[in-house]
């Protein structure tokens, strides 16, 4: 079992930086690829960035492309979000979530995702 608790969210203005940071309880979180999604309201829920396991492989979305930017810390059990030159569009709620094999499954489909957690809430404003 995994709990994740995501924090960092907040009121930004467009241009900004923030990061996230999603703290995962359990000892086995060095053996789950993470990711991050985002939901906007009246939206369905997308994927942003995931990372592997052991933090050697990455894949973002084309839309956060060069912006964000997803690390981990297995030590600290903490998966991060860095973004950057943040846009309107960008304003949502934030979740993390952890599954396993999601580099050969699909890191990017919301169904290959066993744990999430509760979201923080972006907003970027002009």
């Amino acid at each position: 079992q995994v709990q994740l608790v995501e924090s960092g969210g907040g009121l930004v203005q467009a241009g900004g930086s923030r990061r996230l940071s999603c703290a995962a309880s359990g000892r086995t979180f060095s053996s789950y690829d993470m990711g991050w999604f985002r939901q906007a309201p009246g939206k369905e829920r997308e994927f942003v960035a995931a990372i592997s396991a052991s933090g050697d492989s990455t894949y973002h979305a084309d839309s956060v492309k060069g912006r964000f930017t997803i690390s981990r810390d297995n030590a600290k059990n903490t998966v991060y979000l860095q973004m950057n030159s943040l846009k309107l569009e960008d304003t949502a709620v934030y979740y993390c979530a952890g599954g396993k094999d999601l580099f050969i499954r699909g890191s990017t489909l919301t169904q290959n995702y066993d744990y999430w957690g509760q979201g923080t809430q972006v907003t970027v404003s002009a």
